[in-house]
């Protein structure tokens, strides 16, 4: 029976099939975070343990950590500086691989690992943090896992997980102008439901996908698990192998040699069966944008919000008119006519360099409408510099946003940092929930670029055409 990519990396990793239907796994490398990083480790202390292999954990601070210019350890979130100097000592105590928030490596934790090459094609890496997915984009296989399954894999460097079933995702044809991985990623679940990738791991394919670049397909797979997937992968190519060489963490010499020689062999099967498939015509996608509270929730930026009544099924007609009441929208409104008070361009889904370079071309010579606050988190410490150093950074604070520090900022609120309640933002993030960027906020999802653009405008709009679609 020929193999999937996914089925290829899996049984790479095998060290025994359990009873029950788990596997044991070999773990390659686990990354923490300051939130849930530290409860992990000090459970490890709590029990007397030890790492197995202090090498392969990383750990950075990102979630909790403020993002204002000359932050310090103390945060907006109470007794978030508890956790940053618990986490601090813990992972320095541990002798790991620690991103402190004055270190140029730190950042977002599905940034930080591509671009240091921890996250490797074919590798197993896990992450207490559901967006662990997005690292499939490099052809590694990452998932979000919980503190106890962390706890395990810095123990032991293997973890129990039941194997689930092989979807593949073909977007065939070519994207039209100013289309982007986020428009892709927004279309299918839009098209397929919030859960329609419950149980599979995900292969992307297709002419679409591989006509990406690495940080495009990393955006494309950081959504997989609010496609409700297990995880995603995109195969390795010539492209990824260009993006890892040289990285701190990849390998070098005679390794590259022999783990290219590897890498190249990590592709489905011309006959591997997949027990499911979805086909979408790319050339058809317009730049998206969600309108409710799920995912799902999409439109196309000329279509309008749609009738809960023209809606057969009716729980979800229930969940459509809960979602137009808490967004205070009405059937019929013109997707490009929706009034914004804020934007922000961040979190692990589109915060890379090529994104800021991308909406920075939306900004070039133009202000933020003035009623609307703006706001730019660069993904990582690195990418912020890079973008200083092309003069990005002016390019968004002349245009009236504020430049912050690297961090997962507004993507989430857990008590710290918010927009104000019941402001409606375009946000480049990932999740739409109901108070998931502060008390009663409304949360647009949409690319990078379409932010920007909208930005500008005081209303939500589609960006205008230039470049790559890197939004």
């Amino acid at each position: 029976m020929t193999s999937t990519l996914f089925d290829k990396i899996w049984q790479d990793h095998l060290v025994s099939e359990l009873e029950g239907g788990e596997s044991l796994l070999y773990i390659d490398r686990i990354f923490l975070h300051e939130r849930t990083g530290s409860i992990a480790m000090q459970s490890l202390v709590d029990q007397g343990r030890g790492i197995k292999n202090p090498e392969h954990v990383f750990c950075t601070i990102d979630h909790i950590v403020d993002t204002t210019p000359g932050r310090t350890d103390m945060t907006l979130l109470p007794s978030g500086h508890e956790f940053i100097r618990s986490t601090r000592k813990l992972a320095l105590d541990f002798g790991i691989q620690f991103f402190d928030i004055n270190d140029p490596r730190q950042g977002i934790v599905h940034v930080v690992s591509p671009e240091q090459g921890i996250a490797l094609p074919g590798c197993i890496i896990v992450c207490p943090d559901s967006h662990t997915c997005t690292l499939g984009g490099l052809g590694a296989l990452g998932w979000g896992i919980g503190s106890t399954d962390a706890e395990h894999a810095i123990a032991t460097s293997t973890l129990k997980s039941r194997k689930p079933k092989n979807m593949r995702i073909t977007f065939s044809g070519v994207t039209a102008p100013g289309v982007t991985a986020k428009d892709m990623i927004l279309h299918l679940i839009g098209e397929y439901q919030a859960s329609g990738g419950q149980g599979y791991a995900l292969e992307f394919a297709g002419e679409a996908v591989t006509n990406l670049s690495i940080e495009s397909r990393l955006t494309l797979c950081n959504m997989a698990v609010e496609f409700s997937a297990f995880s995603a992968v995109i195969a390795p190519d010539e492209k990824t192998i260009e993006y890892v060489k040289g990285r701190p963490y990849a390998p070098a010499g005679k390794q590259w040699e022999q783990a290219v020689e590897h890498w190249q062999t990590l592709k489905s099967e011309l006959d591997a069966s997949f027990d499911a498939e979805i086909v979408i015509d790319a050339s058809k996608i317009e730049p998206c944008v969600t309108w409710g509270t799920s995912p799902e929730h999409v439109i196309g930026i000329n279509d309008t919000v749609p009738d809960p009544l023209r809606e057969d099924n009716l729980e979800k007609r229930a969940a459509m008119q809960r979602a137009l009441e808490y967004m205070d929208l009405k059937p019929g409104e013109q997707a490009n006519k929706i009034h914004i008070d804020a934007a922000f361009i961040g979190s692990c889904t589109n915060s890379r360099l090529s994104n800021l370079q991308a909406a920075a071309e939306q900004l070039k010579g133009k202000r933020v409408a003035e009623h609307v606050k703006a706001i730019c988190v660069p993904g990582s410490t690195q990418v912020k510099a890079a973008a200083e150093k092309e003069g990005l950074d002016k390019i968004f604070i002349d245009a009236g946003f504020e430049w912050r520090e690297a961090g997962c900022s507004m993507c989430f609120y857990a008590g710290g940092e918010t927009f104000g309640e019941k402001q409606r933002i375009i946000t480049s993030t990932n999740r739409n929930f109901e108070g998931r960027q502060g008390p009663g906020n409304r949360s647009h999802l949409a690319s990078a670029v379409m932010v920007a653009a909208s930005a500008v405008e005081g209303h939500i709009t589609a960006p205008k055409q230039s470049g790559e679609n890197n939004g």
